[in-house]
């Protein structure tokens, strides 16, 4: 095993495989930034609490620059995605407007890479009153902060205020001065050659190389020098820890040099799943290079992120629904059982009153009786002793009767669950399928409308955004209808991805002689094979159709899965029944 190949078991056990916005990848995001000196501030935006995004006009071009705080994607770059901004600016927003709109980027720049950018401003306007401010975007993980300064170096506003009381570092708030963060670790702009750069490690022992360079030089990520070091050239030839330093200095002196940059994705090798890393194999001479493609991982990343938390965020809710049905299920099954006892009440009460005459009228607890029904076999019944032997057998009467009325209810109300558990595990299974945001707000419009979630919104703020109810006039309309479609040898095939979407599929979209496939007694998507009336369908074709069924179903992983099949005539929906039920007869079944 190499030396590398180690360190991949190192960022494995600690679960980091995500490339890191460190003081190289800000320097060189900067160099390309330069491109926009003398660009003039037109707009502001600020999309969340985290992110403002800067509109520059210069050279007949518009370009917009994102800068994020956020403690998991804390960056700065160009970027050329369409970002949603609130209809209310937030009040930093509307600073920055009254302070630097009309603005130009007189210089921006970084201090011995340090993930911090300075922006400095200007306003000649009036030539006799130049005005000059300082946008500063601090990069520190969970310290990162976004700071607007005077020519003075005062703090007009930041997003995030800081105090010296609260035990803070700095005092970040306005009217404070700015003082930029403490510096722990070695420049290494400054070191002239290699023999100072390994001087200044000071290694006593064998230790980890890499980790102690991270440590000791400021903004030079563990993971990115790892990623970067297996694109060099000779990267198995590390003999000692000071071949590896020498390497890495190597690395890190090329990457300042070059002048374009990119981040590539990096394939799984050895079954260890990696994500992205700075690449130096750069085909693209364009400007802004290292800008686009941090532009299009960071996007990826937060949809991602977007996605996880929100379908988690449903499916916790949907999960604590379950279980309160699937607890009064458990109830109900103890009531049926108490139901299932009931004759032997009415045999209490009846024994007791063709007894009496020879039952003690004072307080007993129990009495043995012959059983006339089953050859006058003793039976043992409990009594109340604070009742009469009379009173006793009217309340097993009673207790008969009630429990033979709560029968009927009961075994009602067991079907009614069970049908409801049943749908609310197809929306779980619908959310474990779902692959972007438009899928799982599917999901959630559908429950958002059901009687089984309506009770937990309107009791519970959730995180999830409700949609307006749809008018009386479009309510029946699906208006958003979009299944999975597949063509095998001229033939097409409709999957549902959700129950309404099934609904809709079989009961609106299918014509009466398609044919409609389901996988048995499992929870699954409808699907419809488009035909011809009075045509005979191949057999590979059903086959194939069921195959789809069992793929897009709880049972995609099983072997030798039922799937039933019949033409859509014969499948019908019970009115008032939950999106995507349905029965069907005259059916085939095949397995697959």
């Amino acid at each position: 095993m190499s030396t590398l190949d180690k360190y991949d078991i190192i960022l494995l056990k600690r679960r980091v495989r995500i490339m890191a916005f460190d003081g190289i990848v800000t320097k060189k995001v900067v160099d390309e930034l330069q491109n926009l000196i003398n660009y003039k501030i037109d707009k502001i935006y600020q999309p969340n609490k985290n992110t403002i995004v800067l509109g520059l006009y210069g050279n007949f071009t518009n370009i917009a620059l994102l800068a994020c705080i956020s403690s998991n994607n804390y960056r700065i770059h160009i970027t050329t995605k369409n970002i949603k901004n609130p209809q209310i600016a937030p009040s930093f927003c509307m600073l920055l407007r009254k302070h630097i709109l009309g603005y130009k980027v007189k210089k921006i720049y970084t201090k011995a890479l340090e993930r911090i950018v300075f922006i400095d401003l200007e306003n000649s306007e009036n030539p006799n009153k130049t005005q000059n401010k300082t946008l500063v975007i601090e990069l520190m993980s969970k310290h990162s902060n976004i700071i607007l300064l005077d020519k003075n170096g005062i703090i007009i506003e930041s997003i995030r205020h800081t105090s010296t009381e609260e035990k803070a570092q700095r005092d970040i708030y306005p009217t404070a001065r700015y003082f930029e963060p403490i510096k722990n670790k070695l420049n290494f702009l400054e070191v002239k050659n290699f023999e100072e750069f390994y001087l200044n490690l000071k290694l006593e022992d064998e230790g980890d190389i890499l980790e102690a360079i991270s440590q000791k030089y400021n903004g030079i990520s563990f993971i990115n020098l790892i990623e970067v070091m297996k694109q060099f050239e000779n990267k198995n030839d590390y003999s000692s820890n000071k071949a590896i330093a020498h390497k890495s200095y190597d690395v890190i002196t090329d990457i300042l040099n070059r002048k374009h940059l990119e981040i590539k994705k990096i394939s799984k090798k050895n079954g260890i799943s990696k994500d992205y890393c700075l690449s130096l194999n750069v085909k693209s001479n364009k400007s802004f290079s290292l800008n686009f493609s941090l532009d299009d991982f960071y996007f990826e990343k937060e949809n991602n992120e977007t996605f996880t938390d929100y379908r988690n965020t449903l499916l916790n809710l949907i999960l604590s629904i379950l279980k309160k049905y699937e607890k009064r299920l458990v109830n109900i099954d103890e009531k049926l059982t108490e139901c299932n006892n009931m004759d032997k009440y009415k045999l209490y009460g009846e024994l007791i009153t063709a007894n009496l005459y020879k039952i003690p009228n004072y307080n007993i607890d129990k009495i043995s009786l012959e059983n006339y029904y089953n050859n006058n076999e003793l039976i043992e019944i409990p009594l109340d002793k604070k009742y009469s032997p009379q009173y006793n057998a009217k309340r097993f009467f009673k207790k008969y009767s009630k429990l033979k009325n709560a029968s009927e209810i009961v075994d009602k109300q067991k079907k009614e669950t069970i049908e409801e558990i049943n749908y609310i595990e197809s929306t779980i299974y619908e959310l474990e399928n779902c692959k972007n945001n438009d899928d799982v707000q599917e999901v959630y419009n559908e429950i958002v409308e059901n009687e089984i979630f309506q009770s937990y919104f309107e009791k519970k703020k959730t995180k999830l955004k409700k949609n307006k109810k749809p008018s009386k006039k479009t309510s029946n309309k699906f208006s958003k209808f979009n299944p999975i479609k597949y063509i095998i040898e001229e033939y097409t095939i409709y999957v549902g991805r959700n129950n309404k979407e099934n609904d809709y599929l079989t009961n609106k979209f299918a014509r009466k002689d398609d044919l409609w496939f389901h996988t048995k007694d499992i929870h699954g998507s409808h699907v419809i094979l488009k035909t011809n009336p009075n045509e005979k369908i191949p057999e590979s074709i059903i086959y194939d159709a069921a195959k789809l069924a069992v793929e897009h179903s709880k049972a995609k992983n099983s072997s030798n899965v039922p799937v039933d099949y019949c033409k859509v005539c014969y499948v019908k929906r019970i009115p008032g029944n939950k999106p995507g039920l349905v029965i069907y007869t005259n059916n085939k079944t095949i397995y697959i």
